[in-house]
């Protein structure tokens, strides 16, 4: 954790001659602008300058100018750039030119969604598993849809053609204090997980940002390239990101079935912003995808599953979410859904413990599920009282432009 003075000196001390200044757009995509060393002292005190009209989601032409103001304690170095004239990264908070934070800056709606748990006597950790492909590349170095390598679940080299290439991301990481938990090949061809260990809110978002940076850029070192879609090969699983949420609570209190009930209650109106594309649609109902709102103890095929794993704190797992899906929102959706769960005292239904993909028909008849379509999420997510509350002008008419 550095401070602002402390920043100043490592980048005057250690050889740094570039600060990559980055932040987010409503999808979660990450921007950034590169400063000089002898502008730091400038972006802390009076902050970046940049065009918002061109970033999407953050307005039009008119009161375009926003300001971006380093965090210190989020720089990192970039380990694949150059050790001489080092390249180190920072997340920035977005401000109006007086001063005012902006309310559409994603890092912001999940610091307020992370005190207002807070202010409730809750905090709520979180950790990620992000699947992803691995293809190869053209004589001209463009992306196929050829896959590295024709590996399947938990294989080992030399059928699992990734092993290197995760191991080399991990080492980034880890390089970059950000501490993976484990890594191995996925069910599709060329396609890989790696997990991350439990933090707070916004240190695992930044961590799934950064990471989702660090494989893209590391895959491209090898020349392959990383798809981290919904649904890169139709006839193959898609990239989840499965998301875990455990509680603690300052009186003590296991809060976990209220706050689970309060996800299910919402989860077809947030399906929008944790599966934002068309594709993320092709993707649930099937390869263990969920299509189904219901809950079960281990088991893969539901819509949350309760892992067995040793230990007192009790784990939720979030099985729909995509790859595509900006962290930071989905985090604070998923910690105001559960908040409002707690709020309200509700109680979640019964575990639905029956494999839905092999059900008979008239079981899972009386399921609610999954909106089925791009259009039917936005419709829900239009509807929705919740998400009129709890997200900033802007961000529904954005996500429902894709």
């Amino acid at each position: 954790m550095y401070s602002y003075q402390e920043v100043l000196d490592f980048v005057e001390q250690e050889d740094v001659k570039f600060i990559r200044l980055a932040f987010f757009d409503v999808f979660g995509v990450q921007k950034n602008v590169s400063i000089m060393p002898q502008e730091l002292r400038r972006a802390f005190e009076e902050g970046i300058s940049f065009d918002a009209s061109a970033v999407r989601g953050f307005g039009d032409e008119m009161d375009s100018d926003l300001f971006l103001h380093p965090d210190p304690s989020t720089i990192a170095v970039l380990p694949w750039r150059p050790s001489n004239g080092r390249v180190v990264r920072m997340y920035c908070d977005i401000r109006y030119p007086d001063g005012r934070l902006f309310e559409r800056d994603c890092r912001l709606i999940l610091k307020n969604a992370v005190r207002e748990a807070s202010e409730q006597g809750i905090q709520v950790d979180f950790g990620s598993e992000v699947e992803f492909y691995l293809f190869e590349t053209d004589e001209n170095g463009a992306p196929t849809h050829r896959p590295f390598d024709q590996a399947g679940y938990m294989d080992l080299s030399p059928r699992d053609k990734g092993e290197n290439i995760r191991r080399e991301i991990c080492f980034t990481l880890i390089d970059m204090d950000i501490q993976p938990e484990a890594s191995h090949h996925e069910e599709g061809p060329g396609q890989n997980e790696i997990d991350f260990h439990y933090s707070d809110a916004l240190t695992s978002a930044d961590n799934t940002a950064t990471f989702k940076w660090v494989v893209e850029s590391i895959a491209m070192r090898n020349g392959v390239w990383a798809d981290f879609s919904p649904k890169p090969l139709s006839d193959q699983p898609g990239n989840g990101m499965h998301i875990n949420l455990s509680l603690k609570s300052r009186d003590g209190r296991d809060y976990s079935d209220s706050f689970m009930a309060g996800i299910l209650s919402h989860i077809q109106e947030m399906t929008l912003f944790l599966n934002p594309t068309h594709q993320s649609y092709q993707r649930l109902g099937e390869f263990k995808a969920p299509k189904y709102v219901v809950w079960s103890p281990e088991n893969r095929s539901q819509l949350i599953r309760i892992p067995a794993v040793k230990g007192p704190r009790r784990r939720i797992e979030l099985r729909s979410p995509d790859s595509q899906a900006n962290p930071y929102i989905a985090f604070a959706l998923l910690i105001l859904a559960g908040l409002d769960g707690v709020k309200n005292g509700l109680v979640p239904p019964p575990p639905t413990n029956i494999n839905v993909y092999k059900a008979d028909p008239s079981v899972v008849k009386g399921f609610q599920s999954l909106p089925d379509s791009l259009h039917e999420a936005v419709q829900k997510a239009s509807s929705s009282r919740f998400i009129q509350s709890v997200l900033p002008k802007g961000y529904l008419e954005a996500y429902s432009r894709t």
